[in-house]
C-alpha cells in the first residue's frame, strides 16, 4: 500500500465491533469484547483502565501490531485486516509513530543516529536523513545533545529522543504506551507538555495509554476500558491554559 492509497475523508482510525481472543477453551482470554472506537484527526486521546482491561490490546490494534479476532479496523477507510504482512509494515512505517515506556534507544548510538533509524528503513539519503533527524531533535528541545549517547542523557531527555524518533517520519497517528511511566513528576509534566505542543502546533493525532489519572488534564478525550469493553468515552477540558502556553 502506497501513501497515495491512504487518502480521503474517512476517519483516521476506526475500530468496529472489534473482538480479540487469546487462547482457547479454559485458557481463553477475551481481551476485547466487541468495541467501537473512532479517532479523528487532531485528537489527543488518553486510553485508560486497570491492568487487563484491554487498553494495551486496543493500542496494539491501532498500531497494527495485532489483528482482530472479529470485527474490523479501518485506517483512513482501508480495512487493515485485509492487508498483507508487507502492506501492514508499510502502513506502520509511513503513517504511524510509536513511543514506549522503556525508551528503546540503541545504547551505543548517538541521539541523532537513534532518530535516523526510521528514515534508514525508508531508504532516505544520508544528508536528508541527518537534516531531518537534527530538526526533529530541535523540535523536542535536544538539538544541542545530538551527539550524546543514551547513557549521557537523563530519563526525560531519553524519552525526548524517542519522541523525536517517532515524529521524524511525520506520522499521522502517534501511539504512546505509558510514555511517562519511568519518569519522575517533573519530567512527566515536561513530556506531557511536549506531547501537547506536538498535538496542537504540529497537528499530530495522539493516542496514549496511561494508568495515571493526573495526566487527564493534558488530553482532549479519555476512553476508559473495563473487562474488554469501553466503559466511558468522554471529552475533557483539554490542557490547562498555562500548560498549553508553555
Amino acid at each position: 500500500m502506497s501513501p497515495a492509497e491512504v487518502l480521503g475523508d474517512a476517519p483516521l482510525a476506526q475500530l468496529s465491533r472489534v473482538t480479540k481472543v487469546y487462547g482457547s477453551g479454559e485458557s481463553e482470554v477475551r481481551a476485547l469484547a466487541g468495541i467501537d472506537l473512532r479517532i479523528d484527526d487532531g485528537e489527543f486521546v488518553a486510553v485508560m483502565g486497570a491492568s487487563g482491561s484491554g487498553k494495551s490490546t486496543c493500542l496494539n490494534m491501532l498500531g497494527c501490531l495485532d489483528v482482530p479476532t472479529a470485527g474490523h479496523y479501518l485506517f483512513r477507510g482501508v480495512d487493515v485486516g485485509k492487508l498483507s504482512l508487507d502492506q501492514l509494515a508499510l502502513l506502520r512505517r509511513n503513517f504511524l509513530g510509536f513511543v514506549f515506556q522503556g525508551f528503546n534507544l540503541l545504547p551505543r548510538t548517538s541521539a541523532v543516529e537513534n532518530v535516523e533509524l526510521p528514515l534508514i528503513y525508508r531508504r532516505v539519503g544520508a544528508s536528508d536523513r541527518r537534516a531531518r533527524a537534527m530538526q526533529a531533535l530541535q523540535d523536542v528541545g535536544l538539538g544541542e545533545r545530538a551527539r550524546h549517547t543514551p547513557a549521557e542523557l537523563s530519563g526525560g531527555q531519553q524519552q525526548r529522543v524517542a519522541i523525536a524518533r517517532a515524529i521524524v517520519t511525520e506520522p499521522q497517528l502517534l501511539l504512546a504506551d505509558e510514555p511517562t511511566g519511568n519518569l519522575d513528576s517533573a519530567r512527566k509534566v515536561e513530556i506531557m507538555k511536549l506531547l501537547v505542543e506536538l498535538n496542537q502546533q504540529r497537528g499530530i493525532t495522539i493516542a496514549m495509554v496511561t494508568h495515571e489519572s493526573d495526566l487527564i488534564r493534558f488530553v482532549s478525550r479519555t476512553v476508559t476500558f473495563r473487562d474488554g469493553l469501553i466503559e466511558k468515552d468522554e471529552a475533557t477540558h483539554g490542557p490547562a491554559s498555562e500548560l498549553a502556553a508553555s
